[in-house]
């Protein structure tokens, strides 16, 4: 096979992963609602949605046949380019920001191809999460701006302050991450992380300090004071009907996946799990590399999925157990105690880089801490 013929081979592999992981981002965000429904129903108690379809799981078609069938509605006065630009803006950084997001190792094929199962890698693939993820905020402020509605405007207002202050602390956090690892790359973290010996160890504050922050950056209970309905109507979105109104939700529950995904790869192991050398050796000596590599890079996606839908199950737990804060309150506590904590953390971080070294023994991406991928490296 010529390099022409190998390079177009490899772009259409690397476009149905593209396609595969835009695809399931939308697929698990479209039933983040109905699972919404059924955790809200068993927290309190109540039967949850059972009328459209067998247990109901036909609910997120009915919503999506709602919002198209709504009447589309322009406030007087509002900026009707940027109206429409505010929820698509919204929507388009949330489906950007899982693009480096590895959801499994490698697929080798018979012909000595190797299929990554992940959309784009790239060595600052952190950096590029954070990026994307504070453009989305604009989605939130042009909408609000552009409705000509001053509760709409102080929603947006609290938006970019949230953002602004919970980014910093979040920001923090990864820098402490950053002096563990020594890299970016949510690949390399993740195979860092090789056969249970997880972040969460070395960075417990670190995590505490991420997942509060990714619930103010997501706009969740209890952090959702933009979209406040006891002080602001319904916030950014007042104004907002039909499939503009759906953008915004779906945005949400998009950006609710990405950083569980996130949290999933940085603190718990990503696709890694227990137990996979001595699986990966077993199948071996058994049925070869090649069938053994595929079993557990599969066996690890699974893995990863399961941890992602704890955490997406963990933001819909909170939602439904504790109020809401003041805005005060949520401000004082990511000025007065998250960003001290998160620099508190990087000075633990570096007295222990110090004391026991720069680069501890789990993180040597060697032939013994992650033979997947040297595998790979090889075939190439």
């Amino acid at each position: 096979m010529d390099l022409s013929a190998l390079t177009s081979l490899v772009i259409s592999w690397q476009s149905l992963v593209i396609l595969a992981v835009f695809g399931i981002t939308l697929l698990i965000a479209t039933y983040s609602t109905y699972a919404e429904r059924v955790v809200a129903a068993f927290l309190q108690d109540r039967v949850g949605p059972d009328r459209a379809g067998p247990y109901g799981l036909l609910q997120p078609l009915a919503d999506a046949v709602k919002l198209f069938t709504k009447e589309e509605f322009f406030p007087a006065g509002s900026n009707r380019a940027l109206f429409v630009f505010g929820p698509c803006l919204a929507m388009t950084t949330a489906l950007m920001a899982s693009a480096v997001i590895p959801f499994g190792n490698t697929l080798l094929l018979n012909n000595g191809d190797v299929v990554r199962l992940q959309a784009i890698e790239v060595n600052i693939g952190m950096l590029y999460v954070f990026g994307v993820v504070s453009l989305g905020v604009y989605g939130l402020m042009i909408g609000g701006w552009a409705s000509n509605n001053k509760f709409s405007l102080l929603g947006a207002i609290r938006a970019a302050a949230q953002a602004v202050s919970y980014e910093l602390a979040m920001g923090m956090a990864l820098i402490a991450l950053l002096m563990v690892t020594g890299t970016l790359s949510l690949q390399k973290i993740a195979l860092q992380q090789y056969d249970g010996l997880w972040n969460i160890v070395y960075q417990p504050l670190g995590f505490i300090i991420f997942i509060v922050c990714a619930f103010a950056e997501t706009n969740r209970t209890p952090f959702d004071l933009p979209e406040c309905e006891t002080e602001l109507v319904g916030g950014y979105h007042t104004e907002y009907s039909s499939m503009k109104m759906g953008l915004y939700l779906f945005a949400e529950y998009i950006n609710v996946f990405v950083a569980s995904a996130v949290m999933s790869t940085l603190y718990f192991g990503g696709f890694s799990f227990p137990g996979e050398h001595l699986l990966y050796n077993s199948l071996t000596s058994s049925q070869g590399e090649l069938f053994a590599h595929n079993v557990v890079t599969i066996l690890g996606t699974v893995v990863l999925f399961a941890k992602i839908f704890f955490f997406i199950f963990f933001f819909m737990w909170v939602r439904w157990t504790l109020p809401r804060f003041r805005y005060d309150q949520l401000m004082r506590l990511g000025w007065t105690m998250l960003f001290p904590l998160a620099i508190l953390n990087i000075i633990l971080t570096g007295a222990f880089i110090l004391f026991f070294g720069s680069k501890a023994p789990k993180l040597d991406v060697s032939k013994e801490a992650a033979p997947t991928e040297i595998r790979t490296v090889a075939r190439r």
